[in-house]
C-alpha cells in the first residue's frame, strides 16, 4: 500500500470546507485527474457514488462508499475498482479559518507499473494531492 498525505490551511469556516469537499457533485472541480462522478446515492455515511479518474494515463473507473462521516470534521470514503483506496478528509478548526487534510492510502498495480514506477507515481500523486488542496483554497478564498 502507498499512502500520500497533504494539509493547506484555507481561509473559510470549516463547515463550509466541509461541506464542498465532501460533496462528490464538486470533487471534479477540484479533485485533481477526478474525469467523472455520478450516480450518487444518499448522503453522510453509507453514501455511494461512482466515478472514473485519471491515473497515469489511463483511465479507471470505480465506486466509493462513505464509511465514515461527522459532520465539519472527518469523512472517510473506501474505493473499490480498478485501484483500491481509502481517502480520509480531515477539517480542524484553525485561527486562519480551517485547516484541511487529506491522506489517501492505495495499491499501485504493481505488475502494471513494475517496482520503479511504483516510485515516481507517488511522487506525481503527491503533488496531484496538492494541486488539488490548492484548488479547494483557490474556489473557497475567491
Amino acid at each position: 500500500m502507498a499512502t500520500v498525505k497533504e494539509s493547506t490551511v484555507i481561509n473559510a469556516p470549516p463547515d463550509r470546507v466541509f461541506a464542498y469537499v465532501t460533496e462528490p457533485a464538486t470533487m471534479s472541480e477540484w479533485l485533481a485527474k477526478m474525469v467523472e462522478v455520478r450516480n450518487v446515492v444518499g448522503t453522510g455515511e453509507g453514501q455511494q457514488y461512482e466515478w472514473t479518474y485519471k491515473y497515469v494515463g489511463l483511465l479507471l473507473r470505480g465506486q466509493s462508499v462513505v464509511v465514515q462521516h461527522v459532520p465539519n470534521a472527518l469523512a472517510v470514503t473506501q474505493s473499490i475498482g480498478m485501484i483500491g483506496s481509502t481517502w480520509t478528509f480531515n477539517i480542524e478548526p484553525h485561527e486562519e479559518g480551517t485547516s484541511f487534510t487529506i491522506e489517501v492510502e492505495y495499491s499501485v498495480p504493481i505488475p502494471v507499473l513494475g517496482k520503479i514506477a511504483e516510485h515516481i507515481a507517488v511522487r506525481r500523486d503527491a503533488r496531484d494531492l496538492e494541486t488539488s488542496l490548492t484548488n479547494v483554497k483557490e474556489m473557497l478564498e475567491s
